[in-house]
């Protein structure tokens, strides 16, 4: 059990498990064609931050809701929201648009967390379907060996993905892990990458996600 920092007059901590606990709550009462059904989470820094995402299904699909949030108790990052995808057989995230951010921990921190949550999740089905037709947009576009390893340079170069994870994306496009993964076209790539990018620490996930998918959707055309 990691304990809470102590609250002061300018500041209010916000509990892993009480942000994670209400999100949940107002998940469900605005997602109602969805269902639960999975929840990942990690911690970092002796449990100093915190990074977890919530999967939501509407259907038989391959491609889930998903909400990530990331939270601290050492006041490094502000607590952050931000909409995307899971792919359901490897639990690859995709996010797009931006981290919804709360930059003051207040007396009246827990009416602007729910206030975030509300309006984050309102907007969650819209990023979600961008999300389903940049992935089907890449099933369709082909994607050699040439096109992952200049690609690979440019995201390292980016600062996108890091010297230790470019061997995981090598790997993992060359070798892939999973069968579906095994064609040669853009959405495979972008697996690749979204596997290497598990590695990251929590107060960096978000933004590299969306970073990839924004340079992805860019260096592809896919109008986003």
């Amino acid at each position: 059990m990691v304990p809470l920092p102590e609250e002061t007059d300018s500041y209010q901590p916000v509990s892993h498990y009480d942000l994670t606990d209400r999100l949940l709550t107002v998940s469900r009462d605005i997602l109602t064609d969805y269902c639960l059904v999975g929840e990942k989470y990690a911690l970092a820094r002796q449990g100093q931050q915190m990074f977890a995402f919530l999967q939501f299904r509407k259907e038989a699909a391959d491609l889930g809701l998903c909400i990530a949030i990331r939270n601290n108790y050492d006041r490094s990052m502000s607590v952050g929201m931000a909409i995307g995808a899971t792919v359901f057989i490897c639990v690859n995230l995709a996010l797009t648009g931006e981290i919804a951010v709360m930059k003051k921990h207040t007396k009246n921190v827990w009416t602007t967390l729910e206030d975030l949550a509300i309006s984050t999740i309102y907007r969650s089905q819209r990023n979600f379907q961008t999300i389903q037709v940049a992935s089907e947009r890449m099933r369709g576009i082909p994607f050699s060996d040439s096109d992952a390893f200049s690609t690979m340079g440019i995201l390292f170069g980016m600062d996108i993905v890091s010297p230790r994870q470019i061997p995981i994306v090598k790997e993992e496009w060359l070798r892939a892990r999973h069968e579906v993964f095994r064609e040669r076209n853009a959405w495979s790539f972008y697996n690749a990458c979204t596997e290497a990018l598990k590695s990251c620490p929590p107060n960096a996930i978000m933004e590299k996600h969306i970073r990839l998918h924004r340079e992805m959707g860019k260096r592809l055309q896919l109008g986003q």
